[in-house]
């Protein structure tokens, strides 16, 4: 009896990716050859530094689902520009799929590209299983370039992975963290703040919390995150993230994202001393 092996037609798209790949030296040499499932190389391959005079902000969300995409978005809106947002998470996990408004394709490196106004968006374009997963960030195109990353992974994960992101989080020019003003909120925000420590000074994390004013919480809210949570409070190391009904049941797309946020988002940017961008589009 004769056997037949099997073979699937192979796409264009598919072939110019391999040949990209190999040109970029994204392949096996061996068995075990790589790193991770997908083979991206060798560890020394897989690191990552800002380019010089390159800025970069770590926004980390302290759960899903409480803004910290569309706090790295505003951010950027209220930076000057050149700026990018880089979103570090799978695509099944993408916050910023519709909020460009015009699409780029993708970049050769994987990353999904798009423009809003004078920022660069780039999103995964692939299903991630970890952390280590992410792609490297492609390469800054301007002197003095702001980098936004949009961490998109839970803390503990992330710090306890060997990988690109987790130092690009530890060496940081500045670290925000993203919370709600709830109890739930407030407690994940100070476990953050307690695995962080080990890295930056509760000083040098700004706590960007959504939901009403500070002077509207109800009462025993401020102590619910323990008493680091409690000392960036006393301290004035947050902003306030106004709440938008719209925003909070379309999440972010094309249309603009409210001038209020953007303001609350440039407060960000005051303690490293960045441009902020003074136009009315967003």
């Amino acid at each position: 009896m004769s056997t037949q092996t099997s073979s699937r037609p192979v796409g264009v798209d598919e072939l110019k990716r391999a040949w990209q790949a190999l040109n970029a030296g994204e392949f096996r040499t061996g068995p075990g050859a790589g790193k991770g499932p997908r083979g991206r190389g060798t560890a020394a391959e897989d690191d990552w530094s800002p380019a010089a005079g390159e800025h970069t902000i770590a926004v980390i969300g302290s759960a899903g689902s409480v803004g910290a995409s569309t706090v790295a978005l505003a951010t950027g809106l209220a930076a000057a520009a050149p700026v990018r947002v880089i979103e570090c998470c799978s695509v099944t996990a993408s916050g910023l799929a519709a909020a460009s408004t015009a699409e780029l394709g993708l970049h050769p490196t994987d990353w999904r590209q798009g423009k809003r106004d004078h920022v660069l968006l780039e999103r995964a374009s692939e299903v991630l299983a970890g952390v280590d997963e992410v792609p490297l960030p492609t390469e800054a195109q301007n002197e003095t370039q702001l980098t936004i990353l949009d961490i998109g992974w839970e803390t503990g994960q992330l710090l306890a992975t060997d990988c690109w992101l987790a130092d690009a989080v530890r060496t940081a020019d500045q670290v925000v963290l993203v919370t709600t003003a709830t109890v739930p909120g407030m407690r994940r925000a100070g476990v953050a703040m307690d695995l962080l420590a080990g890295h930056w000074q509760p000083e040098q994390i700004a706590l960007a919390v959504r939901g009403p004013r500070r002077k509207k919480w109800p009462r025993g809210l401020e102590h619910a995150g323990g008493p680091a949570v409690r000392r960036a409070l006393d301290a004035d190391w947050r902003v306030e993230i106004p709440e938008d009904r719209e925003l909070a049941v379309n999440g972010l797309d094309s249309r603009p994202v409210p001038a209020p946020l953007i303001s609350a988002a440039r407060q960000l940017l005051e303690p490293a001393h960045l441009p902020t961008d003074t136009s009315e589009s967003a």
